[in-house]
């Protein structure tokens, strides 16, 4: 059976018929392994070709390149595919200098790549803004081509982007302490492209599959970390799996039309933070976490008005939640309990049991809620 005949989030994605682009993660990998490579063999590969985490194998073409006796630049040209991703067109180039041995891969920012300056970040202060999952792409793409033709390994890698300062004045990174230029993010390596009514209708297609495959259970998830989160607690199949996204509005008003037996609600806690606060559409430009709102529930569950005030002014969503978490206050399970209030409100007494999970960035859960029984009954 096909994957768009067994539905599940790769023929949604499929469905939504977009073309999928590439990170800005996945262009300074494949940046970085050019210039490695022509730093030990004297020739740049072009095209050149990367291992996703999920096992592409795209290949990239050089826009620039220049080689030295000490260091290596090559530059990729971001592909965002169909999606309005500012960085779309943006050229990445990653410098690639020889270290001494023991050394071990360090990262740079170059021109047009920002610096950590708040906590609350998966990155700790003073780094440069080169998220972990592209950092341990690069990582595992210099050893191997250490391995492929003797190298080290010990490199410095600078990521540059050309006009990256002033493409992030487009984002939300100077708000969050990210100064100077861009983040180079992507936890798949994969651009999912945007588009608020073919995802919507993606959203109903795989309920519908799912129901007619016999599946009394549903996850909607908002990504890939999330998605792999509710497999590993329940062990649902592809075509169980909802890729909500931001759309969380969708998933339970078309759940609500076409009832299933259960609805697992699975992603990031500030996104989840945003559907406790009342808001159905997640996406960033639309809505945003309101640390308000979040020192408001830390109050409920226990804070003194001196951690209210921390989370109240914290950077993001998860600079609240680990307050709370080294305070001893549950706020990862009140978001979960307040947000599936909500789906449940959206559900207007359908008979759909409802429960909710939170994840940090790493996957590891910090929030659920029970499962209520059909029409809100207890958990």
């Amino acid at each position: 059976m096909t994957s768009e005949a067994r539905g599940g989030r790769s023929a949604q994605l499929k469905h939504t018929g977009l073309r999928p682009g590439w990170t800005t993660g996945a262009c300074a990998t494949a940046a970085t392994t050019a210039a490695y490579t022509a730093l030990l063999t004297g020739e740049f590969p072009d095209p050149v070709t990367i291992t996703l985490p999920k096992g592409e194998t795209p290949a990239f073409a050089l826009a620039a390149e220049e080689l030295t006796d000490a260091w290596a630049m090559a530059g990729i040209v971001k592909d965002a595919g169909d999606d309005p991703d500012v960085t779309h067109g943006a050229l990445v180039r990653a410098t690639v200098r020889r270290l001494p041995a023991g050394s071990g891969v360090v990262f740079r920012a170059g021109p047009g790549v920002g610096t950590v300056t708040r906590p609350g970040l998966p990155l700790p202060v003073g780094e440069p803004a080169v998220n972990p999952v592209p950092r341990q792409m690069m990582r595992d793409h210099v050893a191997a081509v250490a391995g492929r033709y003797g190298g080290s390994g010990d490199v410095e890698i600078t990521v540059s982007v050309d006009h990256g300062e002033e493409i992030a004045r487009s984002t939300w990174n100077p708000r969050l302490g990210i100064l100077g230029g861009l983040s180079i993010l992507g936890t798949t390596g994969i651009v999912v492209p945007y588009s608020c009514s073919a995802w919507i209708d993606s959203i109903r297609r795989g309920v519908d599959v799912a129901r007619a495959a016999g599946r009394t259970h549903v996850a909607g998830c908002t990504g890939s970390t999330s998605e792999r989160t509710v497999v590993a607690e329940y062990g649902l199949p592809e075509d169980a799996l909802l890729d909500m996204g931001d759309f969380a509005g969708a998933v339970l008003k078309y759940v609500r039309r076409h009832p299933v037996d259960r609805l697992t609600v699975c992603g990031g806690f500030a996104k989840l933070s945003k559907l406790a606060a009342g808001h159905l559409d997640l996406h960033s430009a639309r809505s945003q976490v309101d640390k308000a709102f979040l020192a408001r529930l830390a109050r409920a569950g226990g804070a003194d008005e001196a951690l209210a005030a921390e989370v109240a002014g914290a950077n993001t969503g998860l600079a609240a939640l680990r307050l709370c978490e080294a305070a001893g206050v549950p706020l990862g399970d009140l978001v979960a309990a307040t947000a599936r209030g909500e789906a449940l409100a959206v559900l207007r007494g359908a008979p759909v049991a409802v429960d909710v999970i939170c994840v940090d960035r790493a996957g590891t859960v910090v929030g659920r809620s029970g499962v209520a029984g059909p029409r809100g009954g207890g958990d």
